[in-house]
């Protein structure tokens, strides 16, 4: 990710975070934010350093001002618990499994290890800030890898960022990718909410929920898992009946931007539905 420093947007300090979570950090990080914390400074102050001089920032020097300005807006401690006592991590648990291509597992944040934790946001100069999290504890998560890669995850991130839809979630759903399942059983809890249908092209990825998650889904409201390709599902001209679709198809923004622009042509087959787009907020300040 390269700087960009216009009248708009200042991209200083989400590319110098960017590149410190972009490399090998987190084999050594407990270690290297518990040394740091020798010198005297709180745990918070300790991962605020060591993502900027990991990422490229002359934290004593030029960039200083910087530093200490932003830093503390993007970088905080933060509490475990409304996740752990979410309703989706208090009800499902499953097993490691593999199912062709896919596995499903859990992953950890170890003690202090930086994670992104919801959208950007701009600050009232301009300067976008991406908003980064760390516990002072381990935390599992879980996870889904296609090909060893990963590639779904129900993390503190996720949560955050699928709360507007969740919130606006109401009679007929539909959620244009599967992933772990998390969108469809915070939205199939509601009362609001009368059935969810989901799109997935990966047969993988359906087997692994229907056999691990969904066991753990409420039975007395109608889940329907289409295995298709999401866009040639909007292609079929009918007029879709539901009232709220949340799209969710992408990785991170760079590939979520394509799709998303895919998307919203068919919108207007959709007469009363409210679209969401997964990080959207954050797309918006790359398009």
């Amino acid at each position: 990710m390269e700087n960009y420093n216009t009248n708009k947007y200042n991209f200083k300090i989400l590319s110098a975070v960017a590149k410190f979570l972009n490399s090998n950090f987190e084999n050594t990080v407990t270690k290297d934010v518990l040394s740091i914390m020798e010198s005297g400074v709180l745990d918070e102050y300790a991962v605020q350093l060591l993502i900027g001089e990991g990422g490229g920032l002359d934290t004593y020097g030029e960039d200083r001002i910087d530093f200490l300005n932003y830093f503390p807006l993007c970088v905080k401690k933060r509490n475990p618990l409304p996740f752990t006592q979410n309703p989706y991590y208090k009800n499902v648990s499953f097993k490691s499994r593999k199912h062709g291509n896919a596995e499903l597992c859990y992953l950890n944040y170890k003690k202090y290890e930086p994670f992104v934790y919801d959208d950007l946001t701009e600050h009232l100069d301009g300067v976008v800030l991406p908003q980064i999290g760390f516990f002072d504890e381990e935390f599992y998560y879980p996870a889904v890898k296609e090909n060893g890669r990963i590639w779904m995850t129900v993390t503190p991130n996720e949560i955050n960022t699928m709360k507007e839809p969740i919130e606006k979630a109401n009679g007929k759903v539909l959620a244009l990718g599967l992933g772990l399942g998390y969108f469809a059983y915070s939205c199939i809890i509601k009362s609001e909410v009368s059935s969810v249908t989901v799109i997935e092209k990966n047969p993988d990825i359906i087997a692994l929920f229907k056999e691990q998650i969904y066991p753990f889904f409420p039975k007395d409201k109608q889940l329907n898992i289409i295995e298709a390709d999401a866009i040639e599902y909007l292609k079929k001209p009918t007029e879709r009946d539901f009232d709220l679709v949340f799209c969710d198809l992408w990785h991170d923004v760079l590939d979520g931007i394509p799709l998303k622009n895919k998307i919203k042509p068919f919108e207007d087959n959709f007469k009363k539905a409210k679209f969401y787009y997964w990080i959207d907020k954050s797309m918006k300040y790359y398009e």
